[in-house]
């Protein structure tokens, strides 16, 4: 059985550079691009007819700049992922860009090196930034919460033992499926505990919940505690 092409969004406001990603992509196996968009009101359009699997989207557009349309976009097909593919090498941009949902964070020039990783870790439900600028995320650049440590843990002991358990597998990067069969759960039943924690810890985003994980060094656990 032929392994489904993982379908990518175009959106820059450059048709040369959207005419080589298309050429990049089309030559892997596994990837296929279904559409293109120059401006964010087209990103918007397009990603509502076609429910891309993934969006690379530009932040500097006409119209509607990428970091504006990152909300709509999570909210139109929020089972996209969404790669930012941008020159600006800011800790500010990718701050902002990980606040409003978006799965990595990949520099224009490094297109021909890394950019099929990228995809190809977001699709796996991982968070991809861009090498030179992982110092700037281990350093904080992630959204921060203005609940102090204390806080957070008040908050972390809340959560029923499977809500903690689900929490682990999302910001170690698993897919909803896998845990789900982990802990022997429907995927909707895993839903449900993800979304009781969001709202139980005050989160909204993947981003922030990484971050809450961070602060309670929730990722240095031994993974068997999962």
């Amino acid at each position: 059985m032929p392994v489904p092409l993982a379908r990518v969004l175009l959106a820059d406001d450059h048709g040369v550079l959207r005419a080589g990603l298309r050429m990049l992509l089309s030559a892997e196996s596994d990837m296929e691009v279904v559409g293109e968009a120059g401006d964010g009101q087209h990103v918007l359009e397009n990603a509502a007819d076609l429910k891309p699997d993934v969006i690379l989207l530009d932040l500097t557009m006409p119209g509607m700049d990428g970091l504006a349309a990152l909300p709509r976009l999570n909210k139109i097909t929020p089972q996209t992922r969404i790669l930012i593919l941008t020159m600006h090498e800011d800790e500010a941009y990718l701050r902002q860009a990980l606040h409003h949902g978006a799965a990595g964070y990949v520099l224009k020039k490094a297109v021909d090196t890394e950019l099929l990783s990228a995809i190809r870790a977001v699709l796996r439900a991982e968070i991809y930034v861009h090498p030179a600028m992982t110092k700037l995320l281990l350093e904080g650049v992630l959204p921060q919460s203005p609940q102090p440590v204390d806080n957070d843990a008040q908050l972390w002991a809340s959560l029923s033992e499977r809500e903690q358990q689900v929490v682990r597998g999302i910001v170690r990067g698993f897919t909803s499926e896998e845990i789900a069969e982990q802990h022997h759960l429907s995927v909707k039943t895993g839903y449900t505990y993800r979304s009781r924690a969001m709202a139980k810890l005050g989160l909204e985003t993947r981003a922030q919940l990484v971050d809450f994980a961070i602060r309670l060094d929730l990722l240095s656990e031994d993974a068997c505690g999962l």
